[in-house]
Formats: structure tokens, C-alpha cells, sequence
């Protein structure tokens, strides 16, 4: 792995708060030319420090305004059960997030959904209909305090 310098680490933040800054902007803010961000910024996407560039959407404004985190538990700990869970838990459109945990459970699910009957429906026909699962737990959120993708380092 490169060593990053702190120009890459201001470039990383800047582009992590908002990935809609043009190279002019993040090349004045740096105090560089156009020329050297650009590369910086070209070598930090080919060796993976961004993945891509998105649009944080507003899942209220959108109607999905339940905010559902599900840990689940699998029926058994083999290969074969963990990449069926993995297979189908990629085509629910409802998953936003999925995650492999340690602990008492297996995964951790976020969702998106448009009221509590829309995520019981989930619950009942999507998540129900995947075999490799053992048991549920939902957390429902009441609020949203922090949500942000940057990383410091």
C-alpha cells in the first residue's frame, strides 16, 4: 500500500463532504495547480481510496422514511448457506447496506422502507422467502444524528 501524503488526505476529505467540486476548486483549496490535483486525484481512483462518486439521497423526502437496522442469523455456519444469503439479500431492493458482523448475530441489514406495513411486507414476503435465514431481530431508528461516508486518518 502507497503512503498517503496530507495533500491526498485534504483531497480525500474535500471530495468525501462533496464529490461535486470540480478540480479547479479542489486544486484552490489545496493550494496546487490543476495539473498535479488531477493526477492526484486520477491515482487515488485507480488505487481504490475512492471507490466512486454518488448521490446522497433523501430517503424521507423519497417516501422511505423508516429506517429499519436487522441483524440476522443464519440457520447453520457453512460456505454454502453464507454465499445463498449473500446471493439473495443482493436482489431485495429494500437492503441498503449488509454487512458480515462477529457477535450474536451474522449480518446486519439496513432498510429502507415506506411505513411499518411496507416493512412488515418485507419481512413477511422478501426476507421470509430467504431460506438460509435462522432468525430476525429488528431496531427501528427514530432519528437520524450523524450519517456521513468520510473517513479520517
Amino acid at each position: 500500500m502507497e503512503k498517503l501524503d496530507e495533500i491526498d488526505g485534504q483531497l480525500l476529505k474535500l471530495l468525501g463532504d462533496n464529490s461535486k467540486l470540480t478540480i479547479k476548486e479542489l486544486a484552490d483549496r489545496v493550494h496546487l495547480s490543476h495539473t498535479p490535483v488531477f493526477e492526484r486525484v486520477k491515482r487515488l481512483e485507480s488505487n481504490g481510496y475512492i471507490k466512486k462518486y454518488i448521490a446522497l439521497l433523501d430517503a424521507e423526502k423519497l417516501n422511505y422514511g423508516l429506517i429499519v437496522f436487522c441483524n440476522i442469523k443464519l440457520k447453520q455456519h457453512d460456505k454454502r448457506i453464507g454465499h445463498e444469503f449473500v446471493t439473495d439479500i443482493l436482489r431485495l431492493d429494500e437492503v441498503v447496506e449488509c454487512y458480515n458482523i462477529s457477535g450474536d448475530f451474522d449480518f446486519l441489514l439496513k432498510v429502507y422502507a415506506k411505513d411499518m406495513k411496507h416493512y412488515q411486507d418485507f419481512v413477511f414476503n422478501k426476507l421470509g422467502s430467504v431460506t438460509s435465514i435462522g432468525s430476525t431481530h429488528s431496531t427501528f431508528v427514530m432519528s437520524e444524528t450523524k450519517n456521513t461516508y468520510n473517513v479520517n486518518f
